[in-house]
């Protein structure tokens, strides 16, 4: 008995199509042509403005979030697994380690300590903690930076 594309030769699956396969914009479940010729318009997704801004941020990166990324990325401290420019509690976190609930700031020139401490607090009521670092500190003593950050994150986790 012949098969079409994609369908399974063993009657144990419990499926068998029959015609051709389905275009890629159809879809296994026909979605595409219940929506059509019911008339309605489909939806699109469409991000978040935090998502948006997250996204601007990343491909914005300062050379101290470059190098500091190359470092924190692939879980290479400790294990635990690093996110750049994440949208956390209305704010966007420039490392984030949620499995520690570690968040990660660099601050340049434009950091006020009036906004930074509402950021901080804001952060801290939503159970994260949150470790700051000068752009030119990571530059100038990065080892210093990653072994602090990878003490907080064996003591955050209870090791």
């Amino acid at each position: 008995m012949p098969f079409a594309r994609g369908s399974s030769p063993s009657p144990m699956l419990g499926w068998e199509r029959e015609g051709p396969a389905p275009k890629a914009w159809e879809g296994e479940g026909g979605a595409a042509r219940r929506v059509a010729s019911q008339g309605a318009a489909t939806m699109r997704y469409r991000p978040s403005m935090s998502t948006t801004r997250a996204r601007a941020l990343r491909r914005d990166a300062t050379d101290a979030e470059k190098r500091l990324w190359a470092r924190l990325r692939n879980r290479q401290i400790e294990g635990a697994k690093f996110k750049r420019q994440e949208p956390i509690a209305g704010y966007v976190a420039d490392f984030a380690c949620a499995e520690a609930m570690l968040i990660v700031e660099l601050d340049g020139g434009q950091h006020t300590a009036e906004r930074d401490a509402r950021r901080t607090a804001s952060l801290q009521a939503a159970g994260w903690h949150v470790l700051r670092f000068w752009n030119d500190e990571v530059q100038a003593n990065m080892e210093g930076v990653l072994a602090t950050i990878a003490r907080v994150v064996r003591q955050r986790r209870g090791w």
